[in-house]
């Protein structure tokens, strides 16, 4: 932390010249084609990333210019993007005029002309949302927010632990950033959700394929970039205060934010309080393999949580450098379904976890999220440089009942340094630092370089062991062009080369076990793990062309991408409790190494928008868990033995999406996906991937209006979800029948006198119907969905008309 503090003092001095300011001003009127004053237009300067809001009467000011030309971006929702040169001084102020935007579909998902350029630019599929979104799409977690989104799904365990799916692919083959720092925890670990507060995320980009170029292993699959980097108004004092509440789990959370800002300091500050009890399911009852396991009223028992979350953000503005401190804490205290972790189900004590739905009993798990990062860019005429430090330590503890299998001894001996209900412990400390510097060679070309570095180390403890301790190194430097042929054609090229070493420590057990099976067999400590000391590098490259010819759009993009093997596959030997299965590493796995083309094709008009990004996948070695028919014998269970392997894979398939206005006020929308796997090797041969979502669509009927008597914006959203049927499976997995499900959103800007509230209402599984998501760990034990929730979300913002 010294190290990064001197960092961060030295390049304030090295770039103290910056904080000059001069005394020209940028002034003008933003209006319709029918001369209207548009108020809350967003006026940027693009060269310095400086701008401002226009009024009520659609004026502007930008203060403290040099003279010279400046090249200006014009936004506002519903309208095209208006870029425009501008010189300075001038006497008079200046006056813009806005056209009315081509219907898109992505309007229902972001309120910001942002998404639409940004979709023109990228090569890959991506979609991008806002904190409205979220709310309107509140889920049990971060990841259930964005399912809704094509080619997105989730691993679940329970209601509040999630992990993305992009295209099929999770675990470390999806990468999770947060303020431009990869977000690391356990990802491993499917009951392990992401320690990220959604009710601090400002807005979330998802890239779609393989992103390992800018964002380096583990990227394979895609991307989710959070990010929290609005900055609030010169001289205000704002913020907000959400309510939310969900009768499945009866859910009850509230988050209050506080921003303000002088002339170049600003802070922001987010607290997050959540309670949730057990969640209800459609069924009385569940089949845990052999044995049927009653529920009480309905509960799976022993799925309550909490969580207590801190957010602090504060640095400098000016113009032509920007930094920002961001500080985190997430914690979170979850239980697991009792009848699912490692206890038989007959010997839940039934009495103990029914007696209340919000009580934590054993088994549970532990979590805190520590984050501290910086962000700084620097601006010069034709240039940006971005600096990112972040230090995150992730502390996970699972506890539960001690209870002997194996060799385990029956009486817990007290001469070692943990408890004996301590399952398992890890505590991962991670310093991660890019630097990217982006060049405008001319008007036409963009250079982009970078480099990335990280160190982790992971300190494990407990009774149970599944993987050993290790430390990780992973640097990583790349370079990206983008050309413009003409004004509707783009091409872009880049390579990018990374290099990685992991060590594991050897692991033994606590107690003994015999070697044989002689009468006086003789006893040792059997290691579980050796050491191990492996490096991995590789170039990976891609090319993309983007092609918008008036309401089209097209774009390819072909690229090779890379992931290092984590420890877990390399290494991993014990039982995973949640699928009643153990799991074998493999010390002598090589890197996946995977190859993808992506196509893209869009249509819009006022009226109408359509799309496809259909993609094509191969992997020539392809790392997961194979079941083999051999079963555990020392640790006293008899599950089932996984072993981590590799095969050749191809995968293909793609997202659609249509949008068609039927009324000024009445939308109809079409979103489906589709997902195809096959190993082509191995002792799976012919068979698809674990955890392949089936083929889906969405039915969306929504009504808009921009104001109905007290209430700005109401809408009222229906969605009809179609899933099929998924027969391809790979062993354990068991065939999945297709469901249907219906649910509904309603809400708007609600104006109380002279307060305003956005309100939000939500019914999931409005018909509560009992069905089974093919991507859920609970799966494999017939676990259905929550049944039917209704989620209410209140925002009620504040704002100081003190100047500060």
């Amino acid at each position: 932390m010294k190290k990064n503090l001197i960092l961060m003092l030295a390049l304030f001095l090295m770039f103290g010249y910056a904080f000059s300011q001069t005394n020209e001003e940028l002034k003008g009127i933003v209006t319709n084609t029918e001369n209207i004053s548009l108020k809350g237009a967003l006026v940027k300067i693009n060269e310095l990333n400086k701008g401002a809001i226009t009024d009520v009467h659609g004026e502007f000011i930008i203060s403290g210019l040099q003279k010279g030309s400046y090249e200006i971006n014009i936004s506002f929702l519903g309208y095209e993007n208006l870029t425009t040169r501008v010189s300075l001084p001038t006497t008079t102020p200046f006056r813009f005029s806005l056209s009315k935007t081509p219907i898109s579909l992505q309007e229902v998902v972001i309120t910001d002309n942002y998404a639409t350029n940004r979709k023109k630019d990228e090569p890959l599929g991506i979609e991008i949302v806002n904190e409205d979104y979220l709310k309107q799409n509140l889920g049990g977690s971060l990841m259930k927010s964005l399912e809704r989104l094509p080619g997105i799904s989730t691993i679940d365990i329970g209601s509040g632990q999630s992990k993305p799916v992009i295209r099929g692919l999770s675990f470390n083959r999806v990468v999770v950033v947060e303020n431009n720092i990869k977000h690391e925890a356990q990802q491993w670990g499917a009951d392990h959700g992401l320690e990220i507060d959604q009710y601090a995320v400002d807005n979330i980009e998802i890239i779609k394929g393989p992103a390992s170029l800018m964002y380096g292993s583990d990227a394979i699959g895609g991307v989710i970039d959070m990010k929290n980097n609005k900055l609030p108004e010169k001289n205000s004092l704002s913020g907000a205060v959400d309510i939310s509440g969900k009768t499945n789990n009866d859910f009850i959370g509230t988050s209050v934010s506080v921003e303000g800002r002088k002339e170049w300091f600003f802070a922001t500050l987010t607290a997050t309080l959540l309670d949730y009890g057990d969640f209800r399911v459609p069924t009385d009852s569940v089949d845990i393999y052999n044995y049927r396991a009653a529920l009480h009223d309905n509960y799976l028992r022993n799925t309550a949580g909490n969580e207590q979350n801190l957010h602090l953000s504060f640095g400098l503005v000016k113009d032509k450098i920007q930094s920002r401190f961001y500080l985190s804490n997430v914690n979170s205290k979850s239980g697991f379904f009792a009848n699912a972790h490692g206890l038989e189900p007959r010997n839940v004590d039934t009495d103990v976890h029914d007696r209340s739905s919000r009580d934590i009993q054993y088994p549970f798990q532990e979590v805190n999220h520590f984050k501290v990062i910086n962000s700084t860019t620097i601006w010069q005429e034709k240039s940006r440089l971005e600096i990112d430090l972040g230090y995150q330590r992730n502390h996970r503890e699972e506890w539960s009942q001690y209870v002997q299998h194996g060799y385990m001894p029956a009486v817990f001996p007290d001469t070692l340094d943990f408890d004996m209900d301590l399952e398992r412990k890890f505590i991962k400390d991670i310093y991660s630092a890019n630097v990217k510097f982006f060049y405008q060679a001319s008007d036409k070309t963009q250079v982009n370089s970078g480099i990335s570095g990280e160190y982790k180390e992971n300190q494990i403890n407990g009774r149970g062991f599944i993987i050993p301790a290790y430390s990780q190194v992973n640097i990583g430097g790349f370079v990206l062009g983008r050309h413009e042929l003409s004004p509707s054609k783009q091409f872009q090229a880049g390579m990018r080369y990374d290099h990685g070493r992991i060590k594991t420590s050897s692991y033994f057990d606590w107690f003994p076990s015999p070697l044989d099976d002689a009468v006086d067999p003789e006893t040792n400590f059997l290691q579980r793990a050796a050491s191990i000391n492996r490096s991995f590098s590789n170039f990976t490259w891609s090319l993309g062309y983007n092609y918008n010819p008036g309401k089209w759009n097209y774009k390819v993009n072909i690229g090779k991408s890379f992931r290092m093997p984590i420890p877990k596959e390399l290494a991993a030997n014990g039982v995973n409790y949640h699928r009643f299965s153990y799991e074998v590493g493999n010390p002598d796995l090589s890197p996946e190494i995977a190859y993808q083309l992506d196509l893209g094709i869009t249509f819009g008009s006022e009226k109408f928008a359509a799309g496809a990004s259909p993609f094509l996948n191969y992997f020539s070695n392809y790392i997961y868990l194979n079941p083999t028919s051999s079963h555990d014998r020392l640790y006293g269970n008899g599950n089932q033995i996984f072993i981590y392997t590799e095969s050749q894979v191809l995968r293909y398939g793609g997202e659609f999406h249509s949008h068609y206005e039927l009324l000024d006020w009445l939308q109809l929308g079409l979103i489906g996906e589709y997902i195809y796997s096959r190993q082509l090797s191995g002792e799976k041969e012919g068979y698809t991937l674990p955890f392949s979502p089936p083929a889906s669509a969405i039915i969306n009927l929504k009504y808009n209006e921009k104001t109905v008597g007290r209430i700005d914006n109401p809408y009222l959203s229906v969605d009809y979800k179609i899933t099929a049927a998924q027969n391809n499976i790979v062993p354990p997995e068991v065939i999945t029948k297709g469901y249907q499900v219906v649910n509904v959103g309603i809400g708007g800007e609600v104006n109380l006198y002279k307060q305003k509230l956005n309100l939000s209402i939500q019914v999931q599984n409005l018909l509560n119907k009992k069905y089974f998501n093919h991507t859920s760990y609970y799966r494999l034990i017939n676990v259905p969905e929550p049944g039917r929730n209704f989620i209410v979300n209140i925002n009620i913002p504040f704002h100081s008309s003190k100047t500060l």
